[in-house]
């Protein structure tokens, strides 16, 4: 199980990746993962869309990665635009392919959603869905967590407030969104642990490599930009090579701290690039 390896390990290395859209992408998907294995991570989370409509490609995927390569996956699940039996198929599917653990999300909400459907979803918040889960499965399962808010949130206190309900209905370890500024993230753990969050925390960290993936990244995590990345971008966002250089060291940098302040884990964002993630696991062990 995830849980023990954090008694077990000083920190854990752990990648998230997206299943393909089309099916005519599996080959290179999975070519992807076999590149991924290859550094060891601990676990290897894949992700899920909002309305659940990826649910059979992330079984698929995290299938490979549980019985094909033999790494504990993670597979996401939302419950924003889901009822309790488009969840019960889900955990079904998950079960048939031996993936035990998941991430539960509430996920953000669905374009295609009116107001009404939002405000009488089953799962208001992933607490509710953490609870279902513990009550209905044999699932270990983890929980996000915002250093600097959830963007919905009136503010980190409050927030916090929702993280604990996660953490008593039963979470047993919790993932970051991703963060640029490690100062935030410590500033968020001081907090946590005040409230009485005890779980291990994994951060999540996602290397920057275009200027255009900052705007876009920016724009759906919420998370600040400190002045050292925003001048990065300023040198060298018209470089690709010099840009993608220095945004990768930025991350090895970042994660470098993480490790020096005790991290319990580094959860990198990989966006389907082994080869990004081989250049910074290089570099941080």
């Amino acid at each position: 199980m995830i849980k023990d390896l954090f008694a077990e390990k000083k920190q854990l290395l752990s990648f998230e990746v997206f299943p393909p859209k089309k099916e005519d992408e599996f080959a290179n998907a999975f070519a992807v993962l076999d590149s991924l294995a290859g550094l060891q991570p601990d676990f290897i989370s894949v992700t899920y869309g909002a309305g659940g409509s990826k649910s059979k490609k992330t079984v698929e995927i995290a299938s490979y990665i549980q019985n094909q390569l033999h790494i504990m996956a993670l597979a996401h699940m939302t419950c924003v635009g889901s009822k309790k039996e488009d969840i019960d198929a889900v955990t079904a599917q998950l079960k048939e392919v031996h993936v035990n653990h998941v991430l539960a999300l509430r996920g953000d909400r669905p374009s295609y959603m009116s107001d009404e459907q939002f405000d009488s979803r089953h799962f208001s918040h992933a607490a509710d869905l953490i609870t279902y889960l513990k009550g209905e499965t044999d699932l270990h399962i983890a929980g996000a967590c915002y250093p600097e808010k959830h963007y919905e949130a009136a503010d980190l206190e409050s927030d916090l407030l929702h993280l604990k309900e996660k953490c008593d209905a039963g979470a047993e370890f919790l993932i970051t969104q991703l963060f640029f500024d490690n100062e935030a993230f410590y500033k968020f753990l001081e907090k946590s642990r005040n409230a009485g969050i005890t779980l291990p925390v994994c951060a999540g960290i996602m290397p920057i490599t275009s200027a255009k993936q900052l705007g876009t990244t920016v724009s759906l995590s919420g998370s600040a930009v400190p002045k050292q990345l925003a001048d990065i971008i300023a040198t060298y966002g018209d470089d690709p090579a010099d840009m993608r250089k220095a945004g990768i060291d930025y991350a090895i940098r970042q994660i470098l701290d993480l490790k020096a302040h005790h991290a319990d884990g580094i959860h990198i964002y990989t966006m389907n690039k082994p080869k990004v993630a081989q250049e910074i696991v290089s570099a941080i062990q």
